[in-house]
């Protein structure tokens, strides 16, 4: 039976509504806590922590790319999953921003930690939420320290290429310039150092070294704050024209989280120039790298508060809880794309 013009024109017109409704956006700050799944996913945690420690067996790397995760999604309009978004025609993602493209790795954990809540907990983990514990979990998993997580987080509904260009820094960031990007976050010094310190496990490509290597500053020189036997073995490693994928340790004990990688940039062993630079272009960064280099026990408390400020990192707009962390419910469903 036909169905008349002006009752098509209603369903488009409530199709419309309910549409918008799913996608559209309003002020809303979330109350953070810990056990929030307490009564709604009892061993969220538990399932969060055993997936990670097989995706360690699997793969020693992936807990800290995973962990790095929080770090790109809470800077970028706060820890809301926004990083986790694929792309789409209408929708450039936060993956192929300049900091994250053939960067940001180990998705493909967070989809089966998402996996096995929903098969667990069907809509009630958000995706945001997942990074939080996971990251915490790389830090343990690697023989750092443990702490509660406040969750309650809602996942955004979009992304921002654009935003994360403009918040995120790059390798060859100086202190100065980093401590302004913390204190815009309301981030202190300490916490600038002590999260820096996430850098004591996972590797980091050629790609964000070369320069380092060979021509710091436009200089057409290596750094000079760099010890000579280190650059040597770097320049080993990423030879000029060579293969700028090839990976190298963040410090000298990759698969561990400790004070390493503040022992190293006190020596001049530090791997990346907006590591290296907290201890040689800046007074008051370098007193805390100092600390930390001696008191890994400092370190270690500095870590785990600045880890909870960063997590408290809330995006304003009304949220939802997505069942694949790749797109929004409200979109059609990508296929799952695999990372290598």
């Amino acid at each position: 039976m036909a169905v008349p013009r002006g009752c098509l024109l209603r369903l488009l017109a409530v199709a419309v509504f309910l549409a918008f409704l799913c996608c559209r956006g309003e002020a809303a700050v979330r109350e953070l806590k810990v056990g929030y799944y307490a009564e709604t996913c009892p061993e969220a945690e538990d399932i969060v922590r055993e997936t990670m420690a097989r995706a360690r067996a699997r793969e020693a790397r992936s807990v800290a790319s995973v962990m790095r995760l929080q770090f790109h999604d809470c800077f970028v309009n706060g820890c809301d999953g926004s990083v986790l978004m694929d792309a789409t025609p209408t929708m450039p993602g936060e993956k192929e921003a300049l900091s994250n493209i053939d960067s940001l790795r180990s998705f493909e954990v967070v989809d089966e930690i998402k996996e096995a809540l929903e098969e667990r907990c069907p809509g009630v983990v958000s995706c945001a939420d997942i990074v939080i514990m996971a990251a915490r979990d790389a830090v343990v998993l690697t023989g750092g320290p443990n702490w509660e997580v406040r969750l309650g987080r809602d996942d955004s509904l979009t992304a921002s290429q654009e935003d994360s260009d403009n918040i995120m820094p790059s390798p060859r960031a100086n202190a100065s310039s980093l401590i302004r990007l913390f204190a815009g976050l309301n981030l202190s010094v300490t916490d600038l150092v002590a999260l820096s310190g996430s850098h004591s496990i996972g590797e980091a490509r050629c790609f964000s070294i070369v320069f380092r290597l060979y021509n710091q500053s436009g200089s057409g020189r290596p750094d000079p704050h760099m010890d000579a036997a280190y650059r040597r073995a770097l320049e080993a490693l990423c030879p000029k024209g060579g293969n700028e994928e090839v990976t190298g340790g963040l410090d000298a004990t990759p698969r561990v989280f400790d004070n390493q990688y503040f022992k190293d940039l006190v020596a001049l062993r530090g791997f990346l120039n907006s590591d290296q630079t907290l201890f040689s272009d800046n007074a008051r960064t370098r007193r805390v790298v100092k600390q930390f280099s001696k008191n890994q026990d400092a370190f270690f408390r500095a870590f785990i508060e600045g880890m909870i400020k960063m997590g408290e990192l809330q995006n304003p707009r009304k949220g939802e809880i997505r069942r694949n962390c790749r797109v929004a419910n409200c979109s059609p469903v990508a296929p799952r794309v695999v990372d290598i």
